[in-house]
């Protein structure tokens, strides 16, 4: 037997769990994902979500609604009679009427080990604040923001080195998975919910461009900590000399490593930087315009030379 599900998601960590309720067998009645926003170099060209664009392969229908409020919308998505919604990362806040309006209601896979990070960037200010761990979660959904009760969890470790897009990545595919295990329990009338705990309640609020920037008057793991939390989008960035102008660098990847110096100054010519307290290596970066190298490569055409400050 099969549920007839609402899917609602927009990004790329989304089509994975999509893919997986399709292969499942599940009739997925309708797709609502954002609507289509400018793209392409100048910003003209209005394109479809990743989700969107995956829903359409496969010929389904897609709702792309500036906002749920409006009485008409909830109406339509009532008038689906569908069994379930799935949320993953959709975008949109979900009324009381949306919540309500399927016959087992809506049901949301969460990047994080709730009630930690609950909010907009789990997957981000997980590693910018050094986790070890986190998770995905599939839990019920009710007007608060990602309070529901859980009902499955996958943890996955967050190593040294792991950046957000691969993390994103595990993430994707371990929520594919508990999620198609959730709706099956769904199906059969056996899967348990488990109210949050009250302790530990942390939020993941958006990225700002301020957090962007890169202060080397930090300690050495939390200059690391933000460059990979934030790789590989939207990316840390600094400044740096090269030629005759400053350049803004994008920083993607990098290591701890040991050593001493004014925060900024670049200890050697294999782009070891040094912070607050300890030192940086960098491993890969982009210069504007250009395609993202190993600090070797970059290195050949900078040439930052030891003993500069870097702002």
């Amino acid at each position: 037997m099969s549920l007839r599900i609402i899917f609602m998601g927009t990004p790329d960590f989304s089509v994975p769990i999509l893919n997986a309720l399709i292969g499942q067998g599940h009739e997925i009645v309708a797709v609502y994902s954002q609507p289509p926003r400018p793209a392409g170099r100048r910003g003209l060209e209005l394109t479809p979500s990743p989700v969107h664009r995956n829903a359409e392969q496969f010929g389904i229908e897609v709702r792309t609604p500036k906002s749920l409020k409006d009485p008409d919308e909830q109406q339509a998505f009532i008038d689906l009679k569908a069994d379930v919604a799935i949320v993953v990362a959709y975008g949109l806040i979900l009324p009381k009427e949306i919540l309500e309006g399927t016959r087992l209601g809506c049901y949301n896979g969460h990047a994080s080990l709730l009630p930690r990070w609950r909010g907009a960037a789990p997957i981000q200010r997980a590693i910018m604040a050094g986790d070890l761990e986190t998770g995905i979660m599939i839990m019920k959904m009710d007007e608060g923001l990602d309070t529901g009760p859980v009902a499955m969890v996958e943890k996955i470790n967050i190593t040294a080195d792991m950046t957000a897009g691969e993390l994103h990545d595990q993430l994707s595919m371990a929520g594919a998975d508990l999620m198609v295990r959730a709706i099956a329990a769904l199906e059969r009338d056996s899967l348990t919910l488990t109210p949050q705990s009250d302790e530990g309640v942390t939020y993941a609020s958006k990225i700002t461009k301020v957090e962007t920037r890169i202060d080397w008057t930090q300690p050495a793991i939390d200059v690391h900590n933000r460059i990979r939390g934030l790789a590989p989008f939207p990316g840390t960035w600094c400044e740096m000399e090269i030629g005759d102008d400053l350049e803004r660098v994008k920083l993607l990847r990098s290591v701890l490593a040991t050593g001493v110096g004014a925060p900024g100054t670049v200890l050697d010519d294999d782009l070891r930087i040094a912070c607050g307290e300890g030192a940086v290596r960098l491993r890969t970066l982009q210069r504007a315009g250009g395609k993202a190298m190993g600090g070797q490569e970059f290195q050949r055409g900078a040439k930052i030379a030891q003993g500069t400050r870097l702002p």
